[in-house]
């Protein structure tokens, strides 16, 4: 049976109460347990957990979906703690053997990066953005032409390190100043159909 880990990274914190993400991390269950049957776990990270607990969560899954605010161009700082104790928690211990580098003396330097033990899983990343699309698409505007994935780069080497393959990436534009109850809705039929496009139902395997 399929295995899906969602790590919900919605927060309260300032201004921000965490809602859409809560209801993201809804969306995404429902799609994966109803739709195609998988077995799911969630982690919200509001909540007390056990770093040794959420490594075996990592082994255990096939798919780990993240959906996260972002602040300030990056993680929100739950988030990233959470990582940082899991990964950490996770060395030697079915996350990452090392760095991948060759301890021999003809090629010490090379091969960084492939210490990863979660092979043949792979991870997606849903973002929630105050900055509107055209931040990212229109020439001269804020991020120069250059996409959420790229601008997000760490987040992307960060689970390649690990050993996991990218699925593509879901981003949700203007969060704040233009979003309504019709707002939300199109983005659900939007996100379903990239659920769709990416593990479509009948599929067996993600």
């Amino acid at each position: 049976m399929k295995k899906v880990l969602i790590i919900n990274g919605g927060q309260h914190f300032a201004h921000s109460g965490g809602k859409f993400n809560k209801t993201l991390t809804g969306w995404t269950r429902y799609y994966f347990e109803n739709q195609l049957g998988a077995e799911v776990l969630i982690t919200d990270i509001n909540d007390p957990y056990t770093p040794e607990e959420e490594v075996k969560k990592y082994v255990w899954a096939d798919l780990i979906v993240y959906h996260t605010p972002i602040w300030w161009f990056q993680l929100p700082h739950k988030l990233k703690e959470y990582i940082d104790y899991v990964f950490t928690a996770g060395h030697q211990n079915g996350i990452y053997k090392n760095d991948g580098r060759s301890r021999s003396k003809d090629n010490p330097k090379l091969h960084y990066g492939t210490g990863g033990l979660l092979h043949g899983r792979k991870y997606m990343l849903t973002t929630s953005w105050n900055a509107p699309t055209e931040a990212f698409t229109v020439k001269g505007e804020f991020f120069e032409q250059h996409n959420v994935d790229e601008v997000l780069i760490g987040v992307h080497k960060m689970n390649q390190f690990a050993g996991l393959s990218q699925a593509e990436s879901f981003h949700f534009h203007d969060m704040e100043k233009e979003v309504t109850p019709e707002k939300i809705e199109e983005y659900r039929q939007e996100y379903i159909k990239h659920l769709e496009n990416i593990f479509p139902l009948g599929a067996r395997g993600l």
